[in-house]
């Protein structure tokens, strides 16, 4: 990514902040975000390795909207995020919310057959439908750490416990 690519980037992060930040003051201290802007910087902050910023940024969305979980993919950028700056057992915590929202995310990520089935009427609308906007992946040459530790991870004791397998 050139630096003018990265600059671009920036702005727009700093554009969506200034937007939130306006969206909060039009709503007299609370947040409506109704656009969902919310769920947009973690994208832009992954898509040019400023991990310190996603954190940060990660860090104000739990305090700002502590009620929202946010939607799989979202968690899924919260979990690299956390690896990527030494944050393993968090990380470890945030996969498994990961699989909770959608049982079928790692095993896209990971290219692998899913097995997941859904164990409850509440369950069963996961489907891999949400999959399909994954824009990650085990192949991508800056998540290859990360693909490795969450290949090694699904495997342990810690995982499988969580999810009664």
């Amino acid at each position: 990514m050139t630096p003018k690519q990265i600059e671009r980037i920036q702005i727009k992060i700093g554009k969506i902040k200034k937007e939130l930040a306006a969206d909060k003051k039009r709503w007299g201290g609370f947040y409506d975000d109704s656009k969902g802007l919310r769920y947009l910087p973690p994208e832009l902050y992954l898509k040019i390795q400023d991990y310190s910023g996603a954190l940060r940024y990660f860090n104000w969305f739990n305090k700002n909207f502590p009620e929202d979980c946010g939607f799989p993919i979202f968690l899924l950028e919260w979990t690299i995020t956390l690896f990527k700056k030494g944050k393993v057992e968090n990380a470890e915590d945030k996969i498994i919310e990961v699989d909770d929202a959608d049982g079928h995310l790692i095993s896209a990520f990971l290219e692998i057959e899913s097995d997941f089935q859904a164990d409850s009427e509440s369950s069963t609308w996961q489907t891999s439908s949400i999959a399909e906007y994954l824009l990650y992946s085990k192949n991508d040459v800056e998540l290859l750490d990360f693909a490795e530790w969450l290949t090694a991870f699904v495997q342990t004791e810690k995982y499988t416990a969580s999810h009664g397998r």
